[in-house]
């Protein structure tokens, strides 16, 4: 068996570490709020380039309370990515604000700029790029078209801890970043974990009330808030991951171009690096034809296979009435071919060229 992911493997090169720091946690037993999270997320603004960083309870609770401390509201209008996990719109209903989805770009499967810029109205309040499979979205032309129309920008940088865009790590480049912690995430912990990036002292200071149930002080309580703080456990792993980070990016990319190379001419379309920065995949998505032939025979051969995402937000039923008729062909025509292979840094090339035999086999 070849797994989208192997956790195991890296667990038990960094098991000694991590039970060691786990231990001493216990004994501590300051679980919330606890040193091991104030080390992270000082250590994780270091790496990433901000002033603030700040643990909360997931992925999505970081999304959420990104906007919510930047003041997104009902009313307002937030322009972002159909192809996307649905926690990115979430995040936009959560604070009463209304998603608007444009198409992406046909190789980076990220947001396209030109889309962004037609799609912007009187209540256009914010933009929120997704850095897609660990590729930064044009976050060049995406700061242009946000300081030309007043806009805020926000990242949402889910899949791509330790990318960088022109030499600006994802996270950094936004008035806020979002990042998740998800155990199969580049930067993974063993549960749920969540981190919002800002360099703004005032933003950072609204998001920790937030995620404090809206208190500095204890049971003194100024606006309403959420129970969403970064375990200190989840900290401990995180703790002992960071310091491996630029390692584990560097292969999941020796592993990304072997698999180019070696898909080279079979038709399928392999991912595409547009050169301003650092793609560190998170995934391997390539787009074919003959998608269901493919993951069959990977089945049958024992080899995993995901198919990231199947249905763009924008079909979904939850948006089916607001949404209704809008076609994105782009993002349609990405949905109905697109595929994902197994990629981690651990994976040898003995277990890649495995996976094209069969991909090839099958084609």
């Amino acid at each position: 068996m070849i797994p989208m992911v192997d956790l195991k493997v890296q667990y038990l090169k960094l098991k000694d570490e991590i039970d060691r720091g786990i231990l001493e946690a216990l004994e501590k037993t300051q679980f919330i709020l606890g040193p091991n999270v104030s080390a992270f997320e000082e250590e994780a603004a270091a790496y990433l380039g901000v002033k603030h960083a700040i643990g909360v309870a997931s992925g999505t609770d970081a999304l959420h309370l990104a906007l919510a401390a930047a003041g997104i509201k009902e009313g307002d209008e937030v322009i972002t990515s159909p192809f996307t996990f649905i926690a990115t719109a979430e995040a936009i209903r959560y604070v009463g604000a209304t998603p608007v989805f444009v198409d992406i770009d046909p190789r980076t499967y990220n947001i396209d700029p030109a889309a962004i810029e037609a799609a912007i109205t009187p209540r256009t309040r914010a933009v929120l790029p997704v850095h897609l499979f660990g590729q930064p979205a044009d976050m060049g032309a995406i700061e242009a078209i946000c300081a030309k129309h007043g806009l805020l920008l926000v990242e949402d940088c889910a899949q791509s801890f330790g990318a960088a865009a022109a030499g600006r790590m994802t996270g950094s480049i936004g008035a806020l970043g979002a990042f998740s912690f998800f155990p199969s995430k580049n930067l993974g912990c063993y549960g749920d974990g969540g981190l919002v990036t800002t360099s703004c002292s005032e933003t950072a200071e609204m998001v920790k009330v937030l995620r404090n149930h809206g208190s500095k002080v204890r049971y003194h309580h100024s606006v309403i808030g959420y129970n969403s703080r970064l375990d200190e456990i989840q900290a401990v792993i995180l703790r002992a991951k960071l310091k491996h980070i630029d390692e584990y990016n560097q292969g999941r990319r020796r592993v990304a171009h072997l698999y180019s190379e070696l898909l080279a001419g079979t038709g399928i379309v392999t991912p595409f690096e547009d050169g301003k920065g650092v793609h560190v995949y998170h995934q391997y998505t390539l787009l074919t034809d003959r998608r269901d032939d493919i993951m069959k025979a990977l089945t049958g051969a024992g080899i995993a296979s995901a198919i990231y995402y199947p249905i763009p937000l924008h079909k979904q039923d939850v948006f089916a009435v607001q949404f209704a008729g809008l076609t994105l062909p782009v993002t349609e025509d990405a949905a109905a071919r697109c595929m994902s292979l197994p990629i981690f840094p651990e994976m040898t090339e003995e277990q890649v060229r495995e996976v094209v035999g069969v991909i090839k086999s099958a084609l």
